[in-house]
């Protein structure tokens, strides 16, 4: 068994590099020039150079090979012939044979990224199958990246870098469109909230620049967002456009810290925020579609020479005022090398190539970012071998010793918020404990793991699921406690009441923080 296991670590050390700073890798794997990006540069048509930094989405699902959607797979690679493509969610070993698949039919290797914000089972993962909910397992899953805050552990933080670098590459994937470097600094933020390591701007620059280290070391581009920030916001810009009206000397103290410490860090890719910040650009165009805060920010204050990736191009953000063609121009213009998830990719690559037919910017421009595309795909060493091997994956994916990382992660993550009663630990197996977990209905696995161990201590518990769709639900939940907050443990005292507050951090759409109260029967309101 040792033997075996060993072959593919050895495997994916040879068709690896370890990013140092930027784009930049080293590695036996990678070519040692530019040869092979300035020969294939001047082979392309203009087109061809549009289409290199047009990336559409693809999910790792299965479809048989007459299906419409491996047709339209098909057409994006041989004839759009797109740079890359953002990967969704699948199990591992299909996202992992629809890649090689996809790399087979493009004679130019293709770079795939994915929102691996949790790890690679953040996409990597079989599911559920129903109605037994019976978990098909997956790529290995950390908690949200505010548990990893709450630990105000970095090394944690570069361990969980160094895993998805690991897991993600031997699927197939090579950028981390992370980690969110947005600092969580508004409690009705609806579409950031965990997703982010907390309100604290110098804790988020930390654990970031960990989390990028570990994952540049091992091979993988990380991606720090959403550039200049999006976590003073109450609007979801997949759904409209956010607007951040704070002055540029609290931009430069809060929400710009984090994004410093990775370009200083040598972050390779920045992706932009589809939200407009007046104090950077009075114009209020979003950040996306802004020379001011790409160009002028990003590149020439702060020096950043890696990758700028857009946020998704289908989100109301960017297309309810200027419409898919239009943003697609001015996102160019304003700094944008690759345009992710756009809604049609022909439209697309056509409207980048209006852009220089109108004078909006030069093929010098489009060059610029083609070159950086490309030479991201020599460093990686994808011109020699851009293939993963799948007999490999089994004894790499879901690894036991990950397990452990991720599960010491969620161990050490764990805060008491409330426990004014000092009953914390629950130390009597006779409590009569209500247990309500709040989730999307969706979530099959929610509370399954809290109320497991709750059950294995208290015999008379009792378990209650409430949906976070209920209209009422949402409106009603608040908290005053803050992102992260660590308390010391309370030591349990003896107490004529029964009633037991503990705290949790739900992930979902609509609630930023709920306190849950886990209380028995003679609980009062």
């Amino acid at each position: 068994m040792k033997a075996i296991t060993a072959l593919p670590l050895v495997l994916v050390a040879a068709s690896c590099t370890t990013l140092t700073s930027g784009t930049n890798s080293s590695g036996s794997a990678a070519p040692t020039s530019t040869r092979w990006t300035d020969s294939v540069m001047a082979s392309l048509t203009l087109r061809e150079k549009a289409a290199q930094i047009v990336w559409p989405s693809v999910f790792g699902d299965y479809v048989s090979g007459d299906s419409p959607q491996w047709r339209r797979l098909t057409q994006y690679v041989q004839q759009e012939k797109v740079g890359g493509f953002t990967i969704s969610v699948g199990s591992p070993t299909e996202v992992a044979a629809k890649l090689n698949a996809l790399q087979s039919m493009s004679k130019i290797p293709l770079l795939f990224g994915a929102d691996l914000e949790a790890g690679a089972g953040f996409r990597a993962r079989g599911g559920y199958f129903v109605p037994n909910a019976i978990d098909l397992g997956g790529a290995i899953l950390f908690p949200p990246e505010m548990a990893i805050g709450a630990t105000r552990d970095t090394v944690l933080a570069y361990e969980e870098g160094r895993l998805t670098a690991l897991e993600g590459r031997a699927l197939g994937i090579h950028i981390a469109y992370a980690p969110v470097l947005d600092v969580n600094n508004n409690p009705d933020n609806p579409v950031i909230n965990t997703r982010s390591y907390g309100e604290d701007p110098q804790l988020a620059a930390r654990m970031g620049v960990a989390f990028i280290h570990g994952l540049q070391d091992h091979g993988m581009i990380a991606t720090g967002k959403h550039f200049p920030g999006h976590g003073d916001t109450g609007v979801n810009s997949h759904l409209a456009l956010p607007v951040v009206t704070v002055s540029r000397s609290r931009l430069d103290t809060v929400e710009l810290v984090p994004f410093r410490a990775a370009v200083n860090a040598g972050v390779g890719a920045i992706m932009s925020f589809h939200g407009a910040m007046p104090a950077l650009d009075s114009s209020n165009v979003p950040g996306t579609l802004s020379p001011k805060v790409l160009t002028g920010l990003l590149r020439g204050e702060m020096g950043f020479r890696g990758i700028i990736i857009s946020d998704a191009m289908d989100m109301r953000g960017v297309l309810d005022t200027y419409g898919a063609d239009e943003a697609v121009k001015r996102a160019v213009a304003a700094g944008i090398d690759v345009l992710i998830q756009p809604s049609d990719v022909s439209k697309t690559i056509d409207a980048v190539l209006a852009g220089i037919t109108e004078g909006r910017y030069t093929e010098a421009r489009l060059d610029s970012s083609v070159r950086k595309v490309l030479e991201t795909k020599r460093r990686l060493g994808l011109a020699q071998q851009k293939l993963v091997d799948l007999n490999a994956l089994r004894f790499l994916v879901g690894d036991s010793a990950n397990a452990q990382v991720a599960g010491r992660a969620a161990e050490e993550s764990i805060t008491l918020v409330k426990d004014s009663l000092h009953q914390i630990p629950l130390l009597v197996d006779s409590a009569r404990v209500l247990s309500i977990t709040v989730a999307r209905r969706a979530d099959l696995s929610a509370g399954n793991a809290f109320n497991s161990e709750l059950r294995s201590r208290l015999s008379k518990l009792r378990t209650e699921f409430v949906a976070t769709e209920d209209a009422a639900l949402r409106s009603s939940a608040r908290t005053s406690v803050k992102a992260g907050t660590r308390l010391p443990p309370a030591r349990p005292k003896h107490s004529r009441t029964s009633c037991t507050h503990w705290s949790i951090v739900a992930e979902n759409q609509s609630l930023s923080r709920l306190e849950i109260h886990i209380c028995s029967s003679s609980c009062r309101g």
